[in-house]
């Protein structure tokens, strides 16, 4: 099963009537510096956390939302402490940021994880999760974001951290390894909003992470 260039144009505007009847507030803007602008606006003297994502890292909301909040990020942890000690702290925080790796046009979004920390931060305990998405992540159904997750988004972000993994080595696909650089350890759909937690879809019409 092969998904890679879709041919179709993505269509988002159906995307978002779709996340909307599954419980999302969404939001769409057509540039990185106009959502960035709105998350800082929006988030203001809260204790947030973020989840591993170079779409974030790309926005510098890190370095945004630390002048008006208390920011902790496991990709900036502060000295003496752990990448584990920092995740952990993001758990408890009022409010979570990350990204996914793809989102259909029928409403569903996917993320796969190594360590756990970015999906378990987007399901529980926090006030308000917002998700950051690029439309290059927007995939036409389910099953093609789950295939977009597993051998677009995971074998680049193993590239990018320079794992010795075969996805990473090859460039090309998923080869469900063994290795214990492996980063796709779990992997989750989310059909729905969750109960009992607001969550927001921050999509940006630009082409941001993997």
């Amino acid at each position: 099963m092969n998904f890679g260039g879709y041919g179709v144009i993505m269509n988002i505007e159906k995307a978002i009537v779709a996340l909307k009847y599954n419980g999302y507030s969404v939001m769409l803007f057509k540039t990185v510096e106009e959502a960035a602008k709105y998350l800082d606006s929006s988030i203001n003297d809260e204790s947030v956390g973020f989840g591993d994502s170079d779409t974030l890292l790309h926005m510098n909301m890190f370095q945004r939302l630390s002048s008006h909040n208390r920011v902790v990020d496991p990709a900036h942890c502060v000295l003496g402490k752990t990448f584990k000690d920092t995740a952990l702290e993001c758990l408890t925080t009022n409010i979570f940021l990350t990204s996914v790796n793809a989102m259909s046009e029928t409403g569903e979004l996917v993320n796969i994880d190594g360590t756990g920390n970015r999906i378990a931060g987007s399901l529980f305990g926090h006030q308000k999760v917002y998700f950051v998405v690029g439309t290059n992540k927007l995939t036409p159904t389910l099953e093609e974001a789950i295939w977009r997750a597993r051998n677009i988004a995971a074998p680049r972000n193993a590239m990018r951290l320079g794992l010795r993994t075969p996805c990473a080595i090859k460039g090309d696909r998923c080869y469900n390894c063994s290795s214990p650089d492996r980063i796709c350890n779990s992997i989750i759909t989310y059909y729905k909003k969750m109960s009992g937690m607001d969550m927001e879809i921050v999509i940006i019409n630009e082409e941001l992470g993997f």
